[in-house]
């Protein structure tokens, strides 16, 4: 098959079947409360929203975002091979994006438990 086909189709290809999955999971989370509900059970009981989506959201595409910076540093440096560089760099520093946000998280949670148990 021609490269160029692929590169068309891949891209929609994918949104197409990302657009199905999060159809599918909508329509089976419908269903699932309304079984709740028929076997009288709430629906919102065991559903714990936890707040910090957005800030790992946020830490994580500060991470990516140094990790780039300093892939291209490196790379103008010739300390290592472009590909090299900017991979390993963005994924080192999206993973301590996600580390920060999983420890201001668990800090958050532990003040939170605190102040429960003081009341």
């Amino acid at each position: 098959m021609d490269p160029a086909v692929v590169g068309v189709f891949v891209p929609i290809v994918v949104s197409i079947g990302v657009f199905i999955m999060v159809v599918f999971l909508r329509r089976y989370e419908k269903e699932e409360r309304l079984k709740m509900i028929e076997h009288g059970m709430d629906p919102h009981s065991g559903v714990q929203r936890r707040s910090g989506g957005g800030l790992k959201f946020a830490l994580v595409a500060i991470g990516v975002g140094i990790g780039l910076l300093i892939g291209n540093v490196l790379d103008s440096a010739g300390v290592v091979d472009e590909e090299v560089a900017y991979f390993s760099m963005s994924f080192l520093f999206g993973g301590i994006g996600l580390l920060a946000g999983y420890l201001i998280e668990a800090k958050r949670i532990k003040e939170e438990q605190e102040r429960e148990s003081q009341k």
